[in-house]
């Protein structure tokens, strides 16, 4: 596969262990002029044998990727149905640039697993290939990115989870957004609503959501028909191009969500997923803080969304045109179904809005909204107010679950 890098080093810096080489006789984009295993970017040939094991087959058989190695992903690498992906606690994943069908990722088939189970003290690394985060940086206990900041975004893909669980859409199994639909590892959706793709805990995910097509870009975390026999919990998605986690479907719970700076939503959920988000936060998104579709079908799906904290925008500015603004603070459907519990906003700026509060399945108990001083809470609601949305600052995640993470390392909350 050709790799394209899209002046990813001009963007990020050099990336550890990367040299520069001769000059590709001015021709930027022909790799055909550098020796083997080098790339050319901004007209010079760069050694891309930086140490790492370049991934790039499928994963075919059962397999364990172990924390001394830093692993680098060389194009869509999927798990193939009946194997299991095993990634060791504090094991560092690095995601070479490329878009469109040569778009970076690692893809878990339906019947594939990825048993990728890290702690507090090891959290698993989802990375660009120009972050020069080490293992033993990780193994020390700083998370933090030194070279990237934490709003460089589409240098890589992102993690796609695909399982049988049903889903509401135009059939019973689908091509997955952020994949090309000849690929057929990219179909999920089924029957089995407690299918097990696998166990996903403490997991950092980073400046990922290259884009694959006009408007199509890849999420931090994408479930697609993941059953609740499927863990996951304690994850992290920073400066994702597109959306933090999107589930389409399934019926996966999650839990200990922190996703910070992303392009668009900060969540998002479409074809009548039915499950649970417990304890999360979420940090100045580009677009909605949450955008909760209903089903495209008609089978239903009730989700629940509670216990967290939305810091909706950067208002701390004295001059409102340098504010970082999201979009709508809730944005619904007519036909969603989502219960919203036990949620505070803060920092919402005038312009935001809780839309479709009359939406017949949607409810709201204890949420709060942290008003701006120039308006009301009704300036804060398109329609009604309800009962369940108030005025408030009460502190709704538990937030001291999240020390490992580089958002609450860097002071985000």
């Amino acid at each position: 596969m050709k790799r394209s890098y899209l002046n990813l080093f001009a963007i990020a810096g050099m990336a550890a262990g990367v040299a520069t080489f001769s000059s590709c006789n001015n021709d930027p984009c022909d790799d055909a002029n550098c020796e083997a295993g080098q790339v050319c970017v901004d007209g010079d040939c760069i050694d891309l044998d930086n140490g790492n094991e370049i991934i790039s087959a499928n994963i075919s058989e059962s397999t364990t990727w172990t924390a001394d190695k830093v692993y680098q992903l060389g194009g869509r690498i999927t798990v193939l149905d009946g194997v299991t992906l095993t990634i060791e606690p504090g094991t560092i994943i690095k995601g070479e640039a490329g878009s469109g069908a040569n778009a970076t990722a690692l893809l878990v088939a339906r019947g594939g697993k990825l048993m990728a189970e890290g702690t507090a003290s090891l959290p698993i690394i989802f990375t660009s290939v120009a972050d020069e985060i080490t293992p033993e940086q990780v193994a020390g206990g700083n998370f933090v990115s030194p070279n990237l900041d934490p709003t460089a975004n589409g240098l890589w893909g992102g993690v796609i989870v695909l399982g049988k669980a049903s889903i509401s859409a135009s059939a019973s199994e689908v091509a997955i957004e952020g994949i090309p639909t000849t690929d057929s590892n990219g179909l999920y959706g089924g029957s089995t609503d407690d299918d097990n793709s696998g166990s996903l805990k403490y997991i950092s995910i980073r400046h990922g959501g290259s884009n694959i097509g006009s408007g199509n870009e890849i999420n931090g975390l994408t479930l697609g028909g993941v059953g609740s026999g499927t863990t996951i919990e304690n994850i992290e998605v920073v400066s994702n191009q597109d959306d933090g986690i999107e589930w389409f479907g399934g019926a996966v719970n999650v839990k200990n969500v922190v996703v910070w700076n992303v392009g668009d939503d900060g969540l998002d959920t479409d074809q009548a997923w039915k499950g649970t988000v417990d304890n999360f936060v979420i940090i100045t998104p580009a677009g909605h803080s949450f955008e909760l579709d209903g089903p495209e079908g008609s089978a239903p799906g009730s989700q629940t969304i509670k216990n967290g904290n939305v810091y909706a925008s950067d208002i701390s500015d004295p001059d409102p045109e340098e504010w970082k603004v999201s979009g709508d603070l809730i944005n619904t459907d007519d036909n969603s179904e989502v219960s919203l519990e036990n949620i505070t906003i803060f920092n919402a700026a005038p312009t935001q809005q809780v839309n479709r509060t009359d939406a017949a399945l949607v409810s709201f108990t204890n949420v709060e909204i942290q008003v701006h001083s120039t308006v009301t809470l009704q300036d804060h609601v398109n329609g009604t107010v309800p009962s369940g949305i108030t005025e408030g600052t009460t502190s709704r995640a538990d937030e001291s679950v999240f020390g490992w993470t580089w958002s609450k390392q860097a002071g985000a909350f």
